[in-house]
């Protein structure tokens, strides 16, 4: 499996271009989390484990310190077809 696309990932959520899961919701209202403080960790914050076997994309658990406590935030990326080859391992060439 390719690994995550950090840089990727990154680049879609200063975009915008992010989808939240219900159950991810969930738990964010459960445990006092607030969206922009998951964007922040993993903007700022370091991937410390990466999953590139994971289905139905790589993801990676990220380790990011928001208001001096620390946030641990798995995250996926959906590369885009404009970006890569049809075997999406490979990047498009500019």
């Amino acid at each position: 499996m390719e690994p995550l696309d950090i840089a990727g990932l990154q680049k879609a959520l200063r975009e915008g271009r992010i989808e939240w899961r219900k159950h991810v919701l969930q738990r964010l209202a459960e445990r006092g989390v607030r969206q922009h403080q998951v964007i922040e960790a993993v903007l700022t914050g370091e991937c410390i484990r990466p999953y590139p076997e994971d289905a139905p994309f790589p993801n990676g658990l990220f380790l990011g310190w928001i208001e001096g406590r620390p946030l641990h935030v798995v995250a996926a990326y959906e590369p885009s077809p404009d970006s890569f080859e049809p075997d999406f391992k490979t990047r498009k060439k500019p």
